[in-house]
Order: structure tokens, then sequence, then C-alpha cells
């Protein structure tokens, strides 16, 4: 009889855990709003590529992905999710904002898992990343969870947790997520950085609509359209520290040199 494979894994595992410079904790983890029982423990990396395929005509390996759940089922309670990018991928990742890809640049100490020497400086490069882009960025993602939770936009209307829906009203997930992406956008643009775990009075407004203890969807929609209308009228005053582009030729020049000195130290 066949053996069920009972985990996902595809990329090049040995090309991106031999290569990593920096691995942390992502998700509800780090944000600091996981239920204990209820959330799976997510994870991302960077790694280098070997010089051949960067400089010669090898497939690139743009990301690895391992998964403790088969593909297409639902990560659970104790389930780990871990995916790693190429130093080149994750780079336009950051430099065009992605929320998910900024969270390396700024876990806590006991939420990084892997670091080397380059993987510290990668996460000072920060403030080189960064840019007013990323706040609009932030929005997006906000929207695209507003519209998961209405059941409206290009996904289907069915919701993804009707659990939740049966227990709650609405998917408490959704709710939270955009009202995290709303509150964290607010920060990036007003402070020009992330704090994680998010600050407190946040982390407690997103925690206690992920908890179904706000059973008015109306009220925790009219909560995540002000603190985005707060977000939107930064942006517009230009009433931010955020440059309105990323310092590319810095990012570039960093990632040049990081590749090899990479090269040099693993022949």
């Amino acid at each position: 009889m066949d053996t069920i494979e009972q985990h996902t894994e595809y990329g090049d595992r040995d090309t991106a855990l031999g290569g990593e410079i920096l691995r942390t904790v992502v998700g509800s983890g780090v944000h600091g709003i996981a239920i204990a029982g209820t959330d799976d423990h997510d994870e991302m990396g960077v790694f280098v590529e070997p010089a051949p395929v960067v400089l010669g005509v090898a497939d690139p390996v743009p990301h690895y992905v391992f998964r403790t759940r088969p593909e297409g089922a639902r990560s659970g309670p104790g389930d780990t999710d871990l995916v790693a990018y190429s130093l080149r991928k994750y780079l336009r990742l950051v430099v065009k904002g992605n929320p998910t890809a900024l969270l390396p640049l700024y876990a806590p100490a006991e939420s990084v898992l892997v670091r080397t020497p380059l993987g510290d400086e990668l996460r000072a490069l920060a403030p080189k990343a960064l840019s007013q882009e990323a706040g609009h960025r932030f929005l997006g993602y906000m929207n695209a969870q507003r519209d998961r939770l209405l059941g409206r936009g290009r996904r289907s209307a069915v919701p993804n947790r009707p659990e939740l829906v049966a227990k709650h009203g609405y998917d408490v997930k959704y709710a939270s997520h955009a009202l995290r992406l709303a509150y964290q956008g607010l920060e990036l643009v007003t402070r020009g950085h992330l704090t994680l775990p998010m600050p407190e009075f946040e982390r407690e407004r997103a925690l206690r609509v992920k908890r179904g203890d706000e059973p008015d969807l109306t009220e925790v929609l009219a909560e995540i359209a002000d603190v985005q209308s707060r977000v939107e009228a930064a942006l517009a005053a230009g009433d931010t520290p955020l440059p309105p582009t990323p310092d590319l030729a810095a990012v570039s020049a960093w990632s040049a040199e990081a590749h090899r000195r990479h090269w040099a130290e693993h022949r």
C-alpha cells in the first residue's frame, strides 16, 4: 500500500536552508494576537541563491515552502507553515511594501529563529526599503480582507470559515486581519516603522475582534473605516516620515554586495 504524504513541500530545500540568512516567526504569533489552541505557527525565511543560479543559466530558486499539512488542507492548531524567499525576491516584496514580508525586519528577538550577520544587515536596511508605497499596500491588503469578510470581490461569497460565522455572526479572523492591517498601516505611515508585537491598545482591539468579543460587525467596520481614513489623510497630506518611494539604489547596492560576500564565504 502506498504511503500517503502528510505534509506539503516544494522548492529546493537544500538551497533554501543551506543559504538561509534570516528566519523569523510571522503571522499572529509575532503580532501578539495568537489565541492558544486555535492558531497555527507561521515562519518566513530569507536565503541567498548560489552564484551559478544568479549569474548563470540555471533556473532561479525564488522560494521554498514547507507545511505540516497536506496540499490544499487548511492549517490548524499546532501546524507549521514555512515560506522562505530568495534574497532577490524578498527584497522585491519589501520595497513594494508587502505587509507580511516586512515582518522579519521588525520581529522582536524572541521571534528570530535564524540570524546571520547578513540577516542583521538586512534588518537594518528597513529604512531604505520603506516608503509611502508601503502605506498604500497595507490599505490594499486591508481592503482585500474586508472584501472577504463581506463576501465580495474576487473571492467566493461562501466564507472560508463557516464555523466562525455560525458562532459569531461573521468571520472574526477576516475582521481582525482587516483591523490589524489598518492600525499597522497607520503606525507605518505616521511613525515610519512597525512595532511587534503590536502596541497594547491596537493589539487588544484586534485580539478582541478575533476572540469574538465584538458582536456588532457594523461597529467593527466603522472602526476599520475610521483608521483607514486617518491613513489616507496622512498620505494625501504628506504628513509622514516616509519618502514617496524606496531607495532602490541603496537596496540594490547592498543586495549585490551581500551576494558577493555570501558566495565568498560559502565556496
